[in-house]
């Protein structure tokens, strides 16, 4: 268990900090890259008891350019990646404005194909044994108060499906965490109802622990969410928010 190492990317977020701490705890190396590194480092140093398990590196999903001079240089490959990069732009903002449009749709989704394409195709790295995504539930159906930020998300689940059937023969297990509201800065002043919140360590323990399947949605509630929203017909979608 010592001798594994985690690369989290978009180490910054509200749950990619929560799993460096469970991560730690568990004896696990972690390369935590972001382009907060100042803030990553704050983190690290008040917030993690075992920080000397814990690499910064400086890592945006965006800079396409930058991925493979990024990879090349990790101090170590890892045996698990942690993709949890993420931006929100609010559909009636977004809808007007095709900047943070695209940036949602490049965090999301083409950041997110460009480094784990290369990750996923480095056949030298033997020690590879799972890859997971955090996804989101606005991903699986459009409703049209987040159509724009579940489709991002939505593309992103369907790239890791198609992953995860890719790299099997290899034995190398990809999981997508398809979660639900998350008390975070992402979703601070948002409207959002009480009950369902749900904290990052509890997303987290559901990326460390993560199992065999590919599906993981954390949360009685979400699930039955979930279920819900997959079968539901197309006219009762579209009375939803």
């Amino acid at each position: 268990m010592q001798s594994k190492t985690v690369l989290l990317l978009g180490a910054n977020s509200d749950v990619a900090k929560a799993a460096i701490k469970q991560y730690t705890a568990k004896g696990y190396r972690v390369i935590a890259a972001s382009r907060s590194t100042d803030a990553l480092q704050a983190f690290v140093q008040q917030e993690v008891p075992e920080k000397e398990q814990v690499t910064i590196l400086y890592f945006d999903a965006a800079d396409f350019a930058s991925h493979a001079g990024f990879y090349r240089q990790l101090p170590e490959k890892p045996h698990i990646v942690v993709y949890a990069a993420g931006y929100l732009k609010q559909n009636e903002e977004a809808l007007l404005d095709f900047e943070g449009s695209f940036r949602m749709m490049q965090v999301h989704y083409a950041g997110a194909v460009s480094i784990l394409n290369m990750i996923a195709m480095d056949k030298d790295n033997e020690r590879l044994e799972r890859i997971i995504g955090l996804s989101s539930l606005s991903g699986v159906r459009g409703r049209k108060s987040n159509f724009i930020y579940g489709s991002t998300k939505a593309a992103f689940t369907q790239y890791l499906a198609g992953l995860r059937q890719y790299l099997f023969s290899r034995r190398i297990i990809v999981n997508v965490i398809v979660a639900g509201y998350i008390r975070s800065k992402m979703t601070a002043g948002l409207n959002l109802p009480e009950p369902l919140m749900l904290e990052p360590a509890y997303i987290a323990a559901a990326v460390v622990n993560a199992g065999s399947g590919f599906t993981i949605v954390p949360g009685f509630k979400w699930k039955l969410i979930y279920t819900a929203l997959k079968w539901m017909p197309e006219k009762l979608v579209a009375k939803l928010p």
